[in-house]
């Protein structure tokens, strides 16, 4: 039986985020498959691999990060006309007005404040969920 999965690609680089988010994941969304990248540079490289047979489901995209944050690769991501399809949720610690509208300006699907409680991740991770499952 071919059992259908939601592709997740997370841009994250603080490593307990990522713990945290895998956990909320395994329990929220048991069809969801994760791959993490650890700045923009890397996510770049994963999107752009000869290897990636179809884009992920979603990204999720933390905006401050090494290298390349996410703001950069966002807006790399929404010059490339192979990248435009696919939907770009912002997640992160900043909840500045000014960091959520220029997101969106420059073609974020969404922008979300990670919680601070597991409880709180678990249900935004379920709505994520089933935003996207809706939306196939």
């Amino acid at each position: 039986m071919n059992e259908m999965y939601i592709h997740i690609l997370i841009a994250e680089d603080d490593p307990d985020d990522r713990l945290l988010l895998e956990d909320a994941f395994q329990e929220a969304c048991p069809n969801c498959r994760l791959d993490f990248v650890s700045n923009g540079l890397e996510l770049l490289d994963y999107l752009q691999a000869p290897s990636l047979q179809q884009l992920p489901d979603l990204l999720l995209l933390d905006l401050n990060m090494p290298f390349k944050d996410g703001r950069q690769a966002l807006k790399e991501l929404r010059a490339t006309p192979a990248f435009t399809g696919l939907p770009i949720v912002i997640m992160t610690t900043s909840n500045n007005d000014d960091d959520r509208q220029a997101c969106l300006a420059a073609g974020a699907d969404d922008y979300l404040v990670k919680p601070n409680r597991f409880r709180a991740l678990l249900t935004l991770v379920q709505s994520l969920e089933n935003y996207w499952t809706r939306h196939d």
